[in-house]
């Protein structure tokens, strides 16, 4: 499986747990450590937690991937999952907030989601204005 296709099954996986504001930037061009950030909201350190697991169920099960590192479990504000070519980032509002980092790589394109992953009123917004 391609990464983009990674990303694009992480992406579905989080919108299954109810995750808003879904956006997979691709972000090889502008940073070699990774090709994909995958980045999500959930509503509180719970559902941050269960949309990581989920993430990493589904990738585990259909891709045949695992992370590589997994980070902020504990505290559930930020949740970062390390695939290689893809990163996954499930945040709570007040943290994607205050990292912005779909502002802070704004120069990445916007791939587009399936309907699925694509069910929040901001996400199809952004994603039709890329």
């Amino acid at each position: 499986m391609e990464p983009r296709d990674i990303a694009l099954l992480a992406a579905e996986a989080a919108s299954e747990k109810k995750a808003t504001d879904v956006v997979v930037l691709d972000v090889a061009q502008t940073i070699v450590i990774t090709g994909y950030f995958v980045v999500a909201t959930g509503s509180s350190d719970r559902q941050v937690r269960s949309i990581a697991d989920e993430v990493e169920d589904q990738l585990r099960e259909t891709a045949g991937v695992k992370p590589i590192g997994r980070e902020g479990e504990r505290e559930g504000k930020w949740v970062l999952l390390d695939f290689g070519d893809v990163v996954v980032h499930v945040f709570q509002p007040d943290e994607r907030d205050f990292y912005r980092l779909d502002k802070l790589w704004a120069d990445a394109p916007r791939v587009p989601l399936p309907d699925a992953a694509d069910a929040t009123p901001q996400a199809q917004t952004e994603v039709a204005g890329s």
